[in-house]
């Protein structure tokens, strides 16, 4: 239970992070550099080594380099989708992504589907949306990238957490998370660092102390995201669908709450009934794997 914790806290920390980057304008690629080095050399550290020639032999390799650039790819999406969908949208595509991972995991790997369960992942998603819904206030004209932007953010997240579940249950045991966690943030610092190659006027933000002690907490609270999540699903307390139920309405909740605690971000009706539904559900969860 205490990964499952630490899950949901740093995944949580890095909504309250990316805040402060908005609301001070900070250089948001420079940030995600920085975050992925930081969150790289954490992951070596705390494995206690940096076996280069271990990591090209391994079997997960490849699913490693795909999750490694999907992550910076994603960051990026979901920039751009807040921009030409909004922000309400591009979050309720992005935290209904859950359902992809709980169903591949029911689906790949047998894991058994009582009527608790089924009822469990519908309370999720119905808390996921009405968490985080926000009436629009514009009537911008009809434009294709509001619909392609959110569904490539669905489908992209959906294939991110679906193949950590995958790598858990075919390569990673408990021993190798530290390693594997740290190879992923290593591709995503070196796609970045190409990106930053195509814009050589960004390389100066790198001076600024304020940008590197954000990147800094943004790279632990992501790293910890990723490594305790592994922690909680090779932990086998609950099944995976279970699992990333809980962690996923449990960052929606908690995001939700300093959202409305520290930012004043106003709730309405509807999100404050999410976040009752997503405490409902999250019990439900819980309990879904004994019956």
């Amino acid at each position: 239970m205490i990964w499952l914790l630490f899950s949901i806290l740093s995944s949580a920390g890095i909504y309250v992070i990316f805040k402060f980057v908005d609301k001070g304008k900070m250089p948001l690629l420079n940030i995600i550099v920085i975050n992925y080095l930081i969150a790289a050399i954490f992951g070596f550290l705390l494995a206690g080594k940096f076996p280069f020639h271990d990591i090209l032999k391994s079997e997960w390799l490849l699913t490693g380099l795909i999750l490694g650039v999907l992550l910076i790819v994603l960051f990026f999406m979901v920039g751009l989708s807040s921009a030409k969908a909004g922000i309400s949208i591009t979050t309720v595509a992005c935290k209904m992504a859950v359902a992809i991972p709980m169903v591949f995991a029911i689906i790949a790997y047998k894991e058994s589907v009582g009527i608790v369960k089924i009822i469990s992942i519908i309370f999720a998603l119905a808390a996921v949306i009405l968490s985080v819904y926000k009436k629009s206030s514009t009537n911008s004209k009809f434009n294709k990238l509001s619909i392609i932007l959110p569904l490539a953010l669905f489908i992209g997240m959906g294939i991110e957490n679906s193949l950590l579940i995958f790598s858990k249950e075919k390569y990673i045991n408990a021993d190798m998370s530290s390693v594997y966690t740290a190879s992923l943030f290593s591709v995503a610092l070196l796609s970045g660092l190409l990106l930053i190659s195509f814009k050589p006027i960004m390389i100066k933000n790198f001076a600024n102390s304020k940008i590197w002690l954000t990147g800094t907490l943004l790279g632990l609270t992501n790293f910890g995201s990723i490594y305790f999540m592994l922690r909680a699903l090779n932990s086998e307390v609950f099944t995976n669908s279970v699992t990333y139920g809980i962690v996923n309405i449990g960052i929606v909740t908690i995001s939700v709450l300093v959202g409305t605690l520290f930012f004043k971000e106003k709730l309405s009706k509807l999100n404050i009934s999410g976040v009752v539904i997503s405490i409902i559900a999250i019990i439900l969860l819980t309990y879904a794997d004994s019956v």
